[in-house]
């Protein structure tokens, strides 16, 4: 049987810590049918062009570097895609170890189910303490919300995956990655298919590992900004958004009134009357606590059950990383909000057609 040909493409930036790892479970698929690698550098100030090239030098893969001068992920996703030749796209982040088999799962899943783009789980590493307390928090409702990508271990229809594997013609009809969008982008352009009808396959047999943040700051940066550009993911698409995206600004503007409750209730500035509110205060952080906490002894119980690893001092991080989910997330769709707020209907950023 012919397999079909397929475009690999990797948008990457400052990967060098990671790049070479990346590339070489690319080449080592068992994957028969003809393989294009397109790897899409935003202009990196370290070593990664470098070690893409030595790995191009010395590989029977067509393997191509091109610049990204955008630097951002869909404007690299989009140049790959425009040089593409293939039938099937499939994209792989520097972050990522992809299975041997990965590609084959991908065009296999395609192939039988007519959907419009695959992925499967996003199973989280970490390489470090806090790593590896960040990919169980990731791992998890409580953590992540309704994005099924991040914990489900079963084959369904959702509306987004990691990463993706698409046929040609989605882009065709559909058109290129919004390129506005330094975060979210992927899942604006999941609307985009949905909304013209297409399915979205989660696999469990298309398998890869993704390394986390290994920083508090960077983990923090990273939500802060999937929350901010949400606001123009919203603009964009208002009938596609969920309730329970909505749910960590909410609980952020809580917080903010709890804190003002707060301070007025040690001041003088409050009427008299106000006691019986002023005095509940602490409720929301208190309830939020508790929740926390009750699902941070749920998640090291599952995790210790599942995988036999003993209680170490990193599960002690798990309410932490909870917080800087939850906190930064909100906080960054608050301020989007602020910073968007004369955007609605501007459907600006997006790239309707596939040019050659």
């Amino acid at each position: 049987m012919l397999l079909p040909s397929v475009t690999v493409i990797l948008p990457i930036r400052n990967e060098a810590a990671y790049i070479e790892r990346c590339l070489d479970a690319i080449l080592a698929q068992n994957y028969t049918g003809e393989i294009e690698i397109i790897v899409v550098d935003g202009m990196s100030i370290d070593d990664t062009r470098k070690r893409v090239g030595q790995i191009t030098q010395h590989s029977a893969f067509s393997i191509r570097l091109l610049d990204n001068p955008g630097k951002i992920v869909p404007t690299g996703i989009n140049i790959a895609l425009r040089q593409a030749r293939s039938e099937i796209i499939i994209r792989v982040d520097g972050h990522t170890l992809i299975a041997p088999d990965y590609i084959y799962q991908c065009v296999e899943s395609l192939q039988c189910s007519a959907a419009d783009n695959v992925g499967g789980r996003m199973n989280a590493v970490g390489k470090t303490l806090f790593g590896k307390v960040v990919a169980l928090a990731t791992s998890t409702p409580f953590g992540v919300g309704g994005g099924r990508f991040h914990y489900s271990e079963k084959e369904e229809l959702v509306d987004t995956v990691y990463m993706g594997a698409w046929p040609r013609r989605v882009f065709e009809q559909i058109g290129l990655f919004d390129e506005e969008l330094v975060r979210d982008q992927d899942d604006e352009f999941n609307y985009r298919i949905r909304a013209a009808g297409g399915k979205i396959l989660l696999s469990p047999a298309i398998k890869s590992e993704y390394t986390v943040r290994s920083t508090p700051r960077a983990l923090w940066r990273q939500y802060f900004q999937y929350g901010f550009w949400k606001i123009r993911v919203l603009q964009k698409h208002p009938r596609q958004m969920s309730i329970r995206q909505f749910v960590p600004p909410l609980f952020v503007l809580a917080l903010l009134f709890s804190f003002a409750l707060f301070l007025l209730s040690i001041s003088r500035l409050a009427p008299a009357h106000w006691h019986l509110i002023l005095d509940t205060w602490y409720l929301i952080p208190v309830l939020y606590l508790l929740a926390n906490l009750v699902a941070s002894i749920l998640t090291i119980y599952r995790a210790q059950k599942t995988t036999q690893s003993p209680f170490t001092i990193y599960h002690l991080l798990l309410p932490l990383i909870f917080a800087i989910l939850h906190i930064s997330y909100g906080l960054g769709f608050l301020l989007g909000l602020f910073k968007f707020w004369n955007r609605w209907g501007d459907k600006s950023g997006q790239t309707r057609f596939l040019k050659p």
